[in-house]
């Protein structure tokens, strides 16, 4: 026979786990609903995270598909960049320019390539590309148009 005032502490002390287990029940849904959530904003923030480096990607230069790679064609120069990641065309331009020792023209450039320069306008694309030079960190383009090697 039990006391019926040890049965009374039991049933109050069930009462209070009831209410405790009630109380956890409902807090772990609340963070399994919360931590859902933060799953759902990773995954957001990651597809944004790709879309924005695509498009500074893009915005930087352009870019062509290489063995299934989007791959600048003028890369931006950096210390984990070297002039290989540039085409041996690009590669030809820096090496005229150092090589011109000084500030040097885009006619100067031409004539050293052995482009036709004596035309006028022929030494435009030559310039474009001096110029993309310049704007990644290749060379340095002063205010008279002359380009010079950065060191």
């Amino acid at each position: 026979m039990m006391d019926p005032e040890m049965v009374e502490r039991i049933a109050v002390w069930r009462a209070e786990l009831d209410g405790l287990e009630e109380q956890l029940v409902k807090q772990l849904s609340e963070v399994r609903a919360e931590r859902d959530e933060l799953a759902v904003a990773e995954r957001v923030w990651q597809r944004m995270s790709e879309q924005l480096a695509d498009e500074r990607a893009e915005a930087g230069s352009p870019v062509v598909q290489v063995a299934g790679r989007a791959v600048r064609l003028i890369p931006d120069r950096g210390p984990v960049v070297g002039e290989s990641a540039l085409s041996a065309e690009y590669q030809r331009l820096l090496t005229a320019v150092r090589q011109a020792g000084g500030p040097v023209s885009t006619r100067q450039i031409g004539e050293v390539l052995g482009l036709d320069t004596g035309v006028r306008g022929k030494p435009e694309p030559l310039r474009g590309k001096l110029t993309k030079l310049a704007d990644r960190g290749w060379l340095h383009k002063r205010p008279d148009g002359k380009f010079t090697a950065r060191v």
